[in-house]
Formats: C-alpha cells, sequence, structure tokens
C-alpha cells in the first residue's frame, strides 16, 4: 500500500530481442512513436564496447545502461564468426530523479525506478554448455541484487530461451520452482496473450513463447500485450506491460547508498 501523500503513476515497459541493432532499431523507433514507452529493456543488440555509444545517439531522449557480451572476443584480438548478446535498458531521461543504476552483467542488468526494482535478463539458449548451472547463477545473483531492496516490487523481464510451460525442460521446472519461492507471477497469465509465441522464425518454420515479464505484486501491473509491429526485422515480437508506481511527494525517490560496483561489461552512457 502506498504511503501517506505518496501518489501513483502508470509506467509503460517494452522487453525486446532486437537480434541485432540495425535490424532492432526500426521497431524501436515505431515503438517509441506508437507506444511511447518509459522504459525499454533490449537484449541481443550484439554491439562491442565501442559501439555501445550507438544507442545514446539514436535515442537522446533516453538515459542508457547497459552491457556488451563481446568483451572476452574483442580482448583476445581478431573476431571470428557472428556478434551476439549484449542488454541495454532505455529510461525516459523525464524519469531521472525517480531512478537508480545498480548493476550490470553481460547477462543482467538492475535498475530501480521510483518503488521499482527492474532487471533486464538474458538467459542461455538451449545447447549452451552447463546450461541450468548458469541460469541457476543468474537468478541467485540477481535475488541478492532483489535484497538489497527488499522493500521495492519487483519486474524480470527478457529472453528466456525457454518456455515456461514446458514441464519437460529442466531450465524451466527451476525458473517456475524459483518463481513459487519468491513470489513471481507470470504477466501473461492473466490475459489473452498467455502462451501465444513471442518467437517467431518462418525460415525454420519454428515459433515458441520464450520472452517474459514476472512481477512481484502482479495486482500492479496490467495492460500485458505482445505487440505486433508493422516494422520489425527481429525474430521476437516485443512484450509489453504498464506498472503502477509510487511516486513521493517531491517527486524523487529516496537516496540510497551508491551500490553501482564495477564490472567486466560495464558500460553507461547518458
Amino acid at each position: 500500500m502506498a504511503a501517506h501523500n505518496v501518489s501513483t503513476q502508470q509506467l509503460k515497459l517494452v522487453s525486446y530481442n532486437m537480434h541485432g541493432f540495425n535490424q532492432g532499431c526500426p521497431t524501436i523507433n515505431e515503438l517509441i512513436n506508437t507506444v511511447d514507452p518509459d522504459i525499454i529493456l533490449c537484449q541481443e543488440h550484439w554491439l562491442t564496447p565501442a559501439n555501445l555509444g550507438k544507442f545514446d545517439n539514436h535515442y537522446p531522449n533516453y538515459i542508457t545502461f547497459g552491457s556488451s557480451a563481446m568483451c572476452n572476443h574483442i580482448e583476445s584480438g581478431i573476431i571470428r564468426g557472428r556478434p551476439f548478446g549484449g542488454l541495454m535498458t532505455l529510461i525516459k531521461k523525464e524519469l531521472r530523479n525517480l531512478m537508480q543504476t545498480i548493476h550490470c552483467e553481460e547477462r543482467f542488468i538492475v535498475v530501480k525506478v521510483a518503488n521499482y526494482l527492474i532487471i533486464n535478463v538474458y538467459l542461455p539458449c538451449v545447447g549452451t554448455k552447463d546450461r541450468l548451472l548458469l541460469c541457476e547463477e543468474l537468478f541467485e545473483n540477481l535475488w541478492y541484487w532483489r535484497e538489497r531492496f527488499i522493500n521495492c516490487e519487483c519486474i524480470i523481464a527478457g529472453d528466456f530461451n525457454v518456455d515456461l510451460s514446458n514441464c519437460h525442460d529442466d531450465v524451466s521446472l527451476y525458473i517456475n520452482s524459483f518463481m513459487n519461492a519468491h513470489g513471481l507471477s507470470r504477466c501473461d497469465n492473466l490475459s489473452q496473450y498467455c502462451g501465444q509465441p513471442t518467437y517467431v522464425n518462418p525460415a525454420l518454420n519454428h515459433q515458441s513463447c520464450i520472452d517474459f515479464i514476472l512481477a512481484s505484486n502482479i495486482t500492479e501491473t496490467s495492460c500485458f500485450e505482445i505487440l505486433d509491429p508493422d516494422i520489425n526485422f527481429s525474430d521476437h515480437l516485443p512484450i509489453y506491460v504498464t506498472v503502477t508506481c509510487d511516486i513521493p511527494p517531491n517527486g524523487k525517490s529516496k537516496e540510497t547508498n551508491n551500490v553501482l560496483l564495477p564490472c567486466q561489461y560495464f558500460f553507461t552512457l547518458g
């Protein structure tokens, strides 16, 4: 329940696997013009550390906070194979007084906006070595940050690379157990989009539901949608939800200790 004199504000949040920066930018441009999201969680931008500034140049009305998954490849010398991975969280600059950047790694980013901890995730895909172990370590690490901000509500969103309705997949079983243990709910479960595909690849004749938004307080989320933009060169569809946040009387979040830690993949802009 909101404290005395605290007002509420609805924030629009979009999560989207870009399948590469150049492929995903036209879709994000369209979403900004149509949905006008307050927060955009991007996965798989494929940019090297030196090129992360492209987000700042393309989206000057947003604060950007993210990572590259290409650091080790750059450090090793010649780049071989196609680019991969990378996360970026974009937050409208008008929310600057309500936000705090918390932590950034290759597979998850943590920011605080008003009374919400918002975690952008990209989980390992099928075939990744030690996939279950990596997922267990990732969720344990992100929950460490959740407990550092125990008074906040929590949103975990992104590309999970697994159908959470699949009861035969070890990663799906683990994440569902984690959700039950920590009071998290799928936002799509109460919508008409429950179970509908978010990954669509006509060339491979394959589609599945692998992008999700999890919430600690499902009653404060609404309007979940799987969006179908006119322009989309990615093999993922954006997912959308509105979140009701508590806004302090002075319009600023309560000051907290600076817990932002240096990270191998850390890169901040704006």
